[in-house]
């Protein structure tokens, strides 16, 4: 869960345009675009999707929020820390464009483009979920936080184990991405609403800053690993 725009939406864009270029250089990229079958064209498209897509939230309804609980967990460290911004009595819920929404549509776009099996792709975001849900904390005013590498690797886990059992190892890639990016969005978001709304957290964005780091990097992680 992210919130509204602040500097520390725009030091996480710029830490990962970092990512990125230092992927480039080391050509893990282009290992992660040959495992995926995208061309160079489609793939630089949709990095910057990803990238300036995570400076947009797409408001969806607001709803009615507690104040802080300051007994709420403390905060864990993720790829950066949080600001504290004020709080009406409100929150909106957003979908953030990078983080959010671009995740769930390519996610789509891979179940049907590689014939991944309904089954196996339902069960891996199932269990990257749950892991994600257990793993996940409230930090109070600020979102959702998470260690970053435990989604990817359970991600590449899950679909190295199912695509065994259903002797489709090529399609070990796309199911550690789908699993990954969904079960962080699902787990660590949504099912992580209620948490939100006793935050004291003006603004609360599925695969925003809070989170955007945490599924970027579950992408790209899960799919090298798998």
């Amino acid at each position: 869960m992210g919130q509204r725009f602040s500097y520390l939406q725009l030091f996480l864009f710029l830490t990962v345009i970092v990512f990125v270029i230092t992927f480039i250089q080391l050509g893990i990229i282009s290992v992660v675009l040959d495992k995926l079958g995208l061309t160079p064209n489609s793939a630089l498209g949709l990095l910057m999707l990803f990238l300036f897509g995570s400076l947009i939230n797409l408001p969806l309804v607001r709803v009615k929020a507690e104040a802080v609980d300051t007994h709420l967990a403390r905060p864990m460290r993720g790829l950066l820390p949080g600001t504290k911004i004020p709080f009406t009595g409100s929150t909106l819920i957003a979908i953030n464009l990078g983080g959010g929404l671009t995740p769930i549509l390519f996610s789509l776009y891979l179940f049907q483009t590689t014939g991944l099996d309904i089954t196996s792709t339902l069960a891996g975001i199932g269990c990257v979920s749950l892991v994600s849900y257990v793993f996940s904390r409230p930090v109070a005013g600020l979102g959702i936080g998470m260690p970053i590498f435990i989604a990817p690797i359970t991600a590449a886990l899950v679909a190295i184990i199912f695509t065994q059992i259903t002797q489709t190892p090529e399609h070990s890639p796309p199911l550690a991405y789908v699993s990954g990016t969904l079960g962080v969005l699902l787990g660590a978001d949504i099912l992580r609403l209620k948490d939100i709304l006793k935050m004291g957290t003006p603004v609360a964005s599925i695969g925003g800053a809070g989170t955007f780091d945490g599924i970027f990097i579950t992408g790209i992680v899960a799919v090298l690993l798998a």
